[in-house]
């Protein structure tokens, strides 16, 4: 199970902090590492500061995008200290590590940690399904990105070893697209929006940011995205057909 879940760290500044994540990573049982822009990597000073875990910087993915870093996702935590301007479901350590290991069996699951100065932008929460909190104290809550790293994979560790040892009857959970899946409905959806002008360019407003987060709150099951896809070309049809009639008439 520990072995579909990624630790996805966007514009990482200090190389230290990408070895000490990896070490944090490897006490806990994760292996998947990906990195987005890191300012420097490889470096000296993030394999030192990995000690044992050097094998993971040797497997970690460079990329330079988070569209590709969770492309293959089905489910995307975002990490952050910080109240945002839109609500996605707020998840504290413990349940969110039960979430995404009854999760995890189906598919890939992203967390993603921000920049140290200033974590992951609200562009960038958008393409999550759920915002996990690091309860702490309220006057001083933010945590080094590695201390956040190494109390994610605790609880996931735990939790782990918690079913292992007490195993919980298992219950069907329908397989969720992935996040390059999304990524092609909502183009399909704005593409659509845009032909019926329902959206016109003089006001277009935030109306594709709110039915992003939307669909990414509720997660449609891959069957649902079918049929919101179905439905999308059905309108496409539609449209097409009166053109093509209004276009008969003129001649």
């Amino acid at each position: 199970m520990l072995s579909s879940i990624r630790i996805v760290l966007v514009e990482t500044f200090h190389p230290g902090n990408i070895g000490a994540v990896a070490r944090a990573m490897k006490n806990m049982g994760l292996s998947q590492l990906t990195l987005i822009n890191p300012r420097v990597f490889p470096d000296d000073e993030a394999t030192s500061r990995a000690a044992g875990a050097k094998d993971l910087l040797e497997q970690a993915q460079v990329v330079n995008s988070l569209e590709e870093a969770i492309a293959d996702c089905q489910l995307v935590i975002g990490t952050s200290a910080r109240e945002r301007t839109f609500d996605l479901p707020l998840m504290d350590l413990e349940s969110a590590a039960d979430f995404m290991l009854d999760e995890a069996p189906n598919g890939n699951i992203a967390i993603l940690f921000g920049r140290e100065t200033m974590g992951l932008t609200n562009a960038e929460m958008l393409a999550c399904n759920r915002h996990l909190f690091i309860d702490a104290n309220p006057e001083y809550p933010v945590l080094n990105i590695a201390q956040a790293v190494q109390l994610v994979c605790y609880e996931l560790w735990r939790n782990h070893r918690k079913r292992i040892a007490l195993p919980v009857k298992e219950t069907k959970i329908e397989a969720h697209p992935r996040q390059d899946e999304m990524r092609l409905f909502y183009q399909h959806l704005e593409l659509v929006l845009r032909k019926t002008s329902f959206i016109i360019p003089q006001h277009e407003g935030r109306v594709l940011d709110k039915l992003q987060r939307f669909f990414n709150r509720a997660r449609p099951e891959k069957s649902e995205l079918g049929i919101l896809r179905g439905i999308l070309s059905s309108v496409e049809e539609s449209l097409e057909n009166k053109d093509s009639s209004a276009t008969k008439k003129r001649s």
